[in-house]
């Protein structure tokens, strides 16, 4: 997979998509550092272990989730090795027969596309219809890597900026989970 050199607060050369536009504008706009790559899309967790190799942070496995009523909706950051089971979830939320969310309403909670999704989407959740779910790992880490909406750009983030200035402004609180 070609992947570019590491840029630091630079977007993407050319016409952005308008996700992905407004994700670069949110972290200027909050005076976010980040360390960006471009690549073909890397819409699997092996594609981004090569881009987390140049970022040198693993990029999170994001899963958007949501009960069987899909009444109630979960984005769950984690380490990309960490084994998921719904059941260890589901006791720690309170959330029963949890799956994953249809890909409509991915686009329609959080402006993004399968194999895109990302913290950052949770600036399009006003309605604040998504919990954001944090295995503790990537909570205590120093930095955590995410796309910008979109699988073609990757970005390494500090993640007291995630939050203390992203999270704050989405008004979204974390809540911490062990997987």
């Amino acid at each position: 997979m070609e992947i570019s050199t590491l840029f630091h607060n630079t977007r993407p050369d050319g016409p952005l998509l308008p996700q992905e536009e407004a994700a670069f504008a949110l972290l200027e706009e909050l005076g976010i550092d980040y360390d960006r790559v471009s690549s073909e899309p890397a819409d699997t967790m092996e594609k981004c272990a090569a881009v987390s190799q140049v970022l040198e942070v693993p990029i999170c496995k994001n899963l958007f989730l949501c009960n069987r009523q899909k009444t109630q909706f979960y984005l769950l950051c984690m380490g990309p090795d960490k084994p998921f089971h719904t059941k260890d979830l589901s006791h720690q939320i309170g959330s029963a027969r949890l799956s994953f969310a249809p890909e409509e309403c991915l686009w329609e909670l959080l402006g993004c596309t399968p194999g895109s999704a990302t913290i950052l989407g949770l600036m399009n959740d006003r309605e604040h219809q998504v919990r954001l779910l944090l295995e503790r790992e990537v909570y205590e880490a120093e930095f955590l890597s995410c796309h910008p909406c979109i699988c073609t750009s990757s970005l390494k983030l500090k993640t007291a900026d995630v939050l203390n200035k992203f999270l704050p402004r989405t008004g979204h609180e974390p809540s911490v989970v062990d997987l």
